[in-house]
This record gives structure tokens, sequence and C-alpha cells, in this order.
């Protein structure tokens, strides 16, 4: 009878440590973006989450959730168990969308921890062919002389890119309606469809734009012209000296995400960054890598809080 109690009770531990085992072998952790598939932000994730799996020794997954500026999807994370499964890929208007929500859903410091930096990334200005304007300074005296008579597209409001053409109108001192769409591709596409008349979209994809007849693209919103896009210029030598967009792209997770967690995904996403597949593959997005430590890129995320409190108030945007 003993011997059988004991065989039962092997089995029985057999069963309970296969299952864990497998779990642990074959974890799967997600990198929430909080925009629609083809975006901006979904293609930059996707030019490394395979290799940062892999780096981590666990199966990566991109998973967008669309909505209300990015507010879905970053609720989402905020609100998910805070072990290093979930991150979510963020960008400068992670500070924007809440400050522009009447009824914030998360704190856009205290719900997350900053986790890695990818690198920074610049915009362009696109109008629709149909848009009487070669330049800068063309489209915005046209703007000027129709003012509240033409739409521009984003991808949601307090997205990068509202926030990126509501601070170039205001700089330009011209008005313009803003038309919220739930992607930078949807954005991209109404200019092209003649129903909007302009759009500021990063450099992520742009490739897919810069050959169609439809759309003219005019600026780049950077100090310094981009090597993507070499013979189109700035924002700032089209007219508007002082106006200057960029962007960082990183990965937070929950608060509470223990440090060492967060120090294990920082090193592997450092590692991944100084492959010279992934800096190809960001540079064809016109994203520059810029890995710095875990301490490093809460300075840097703290700090562009008070720089984008200072854009949303030069561009006069209200809570809605």
């Amino acid at each position: 009878m003993k011997r059988i109690i004991r065989t039962v009770l092997a089995l029985a531990a057999t069963l309970l440590v296969l299952p864990a085992s497998a779990q642990i072998g074959g974890q799967v952790s997600r990198i929430v973006v909080p925009f629609a598939a083809g975006g901006a932000r979904e293609l930059l994730a996707r030019t490394f989450y395979t290799e940062l799996g892999e780096a981590l020794g666990r199966t990566m997954i991109i998973e967008s959730r669309p909505g209300a500026g990015g507010a879905i999807g970053t609720t989402n994370v905020a609100r998910a168990e805070p072990d290093g499964k979930t991150l979510l890929m963020a960008a400068s208007s992670h500070f924007v969308t809440a400050s522009l929500a009447a009824k914030p859903s998360y704190d856009p410091v205290k719900d997350f921890v900053p986790v890695a930096n990818i690198g920074t990334q610049n915009y362009v200005l696109m109008i629709g062919a149909g848009v009487p304007a070669k330049n800068v300074a063309e489209f915005v005296a046209y703007a000027k002389k129709n003012p509240g008579k033409l739409n521009y597209g984003s991808a949601g409001i307090g997205s990068s890119t509202h926030l990126a053409m509501a601070y170039f109108l205001n700089v330009a001192g011209a008005d313009m309606l803003h038309v919220p769409y739930k992607s930078t591709q949807e954005a991209a596409n109404e200019v092209a469809a003649g129903r909007t008349q302009a759009v500021i979209v990063p450099n992520a994809g742009i490739g897919a734009y810069v050959q169609d007849a439809r759309l003219r693209i005019i600026g780049v919103t950077s100090k310094k012209r981009s090597a993507l896009l070499p013979d189109v210029p700035t924002v700032a030598e089209g007219g508007l000296p002082s106006y200057a967009f960029e962007s960082w792209f990183g990965l937070l997770a929950p608060a509470g995400t223990p440090k060492a967690i967060v120090d294990q995904i920082n090193a592997a996403t450092a590692k991944v960054l100084a492959s010279d597949v992934i800096k190809q593959r960001l540079a064809s997005q016109g994203v520059t890598p810029d890995p710095m430590g875990a301490d490093a890129f809460n300075k840097l995320f703290l700090a562009d809080r008070t720089l984008m409190a200072k854009v949303v108030k030069d561009s006069g945007l209200t809570p809605e």
C-alpha cells in the first residue's frame, strides 16, 4: 500500500511540474500598441519585437489596441499585472493624450515605469495634391486665406500627429479643423483621397507615400533634414524658424514592475538595438536608435513631460 501511495504522489508531482516547466519555456509577452495595425508605432514595434523575445527567452507578440487617441491601449497596460509580460509601445504623446482628456483613465507617470528607450524620430508634413501649394510658405499662406475651411487629420486626439499639426498651426498663425482618425495610415489615406487637406506623419512607413501622386511632402519637422528625405527642407527652412517637433519611442511597463525585471528587459533591448540588422531596420523607419539605462530613460521620460506640457500650452489645446 505504501508503495502505491508513493507512486501516486510521484505521478501527481510530475503532473504538477510538467505544465509549470512548459509555461516557463513558452512564456508569451506582449507589446501593446495603442494605435491601429499598420500605423507608425506598430511598424516600429515590428522592427525588433521578435529579436527582443529571443533575447528574453520568450515569445513576444504585438497587440494593437486602438481608440481614444491611444488611451484605450495605454489604460490596458496600466491595469496589467506588473510582471514584465506586458509592455507599452509609447512615445511623447503618452503625456498629451492624458492631459487632453477631461477625465483621464490613467496617470502617465504614476501608472508606469520607463523600461527602455528605442530611439528618436521626426515627422513629415504632407498635403493633398489638390492644395495649391508647393512648399511650407505657400501652404501657410493658403491656410491663412481660408481660415477654418481646411481640414487636417491625425491618429487621434492627443496623438503625436495631432499635437505636431496643432503646434504647427499655432506657430504659423493659421486655423484648420482637426479630424481625428484611428491610425496614422487612415489619416494619410484621407488626405490622399482629398477629404482632408493635410497631415503630419512619422517617418515610419513614409516610403508608401513618397511615390503617391495624390500626396505632396513639403517639410520635415526635425531641426535637421532627414537622411530618408534629404531633398525635403525642414519646416523651419520653409518659413517657420521656431518650429521643430521630434518624438522618443520607448517601452513602458505597469507601475510596480520589479526593478530586476525592468533591468533585464532594458539590457535585452540594448543588446537588440546594437545589432546591425536592427539598426538598418530602424534607419528605414527614420528612427535613430538611442539605447540607455532605465534610470537615464526615466530622466528623459520626466523631462519630456515638462516639454510636452509646454507644447500643448503653446498649441492652445484644451481638454475635450
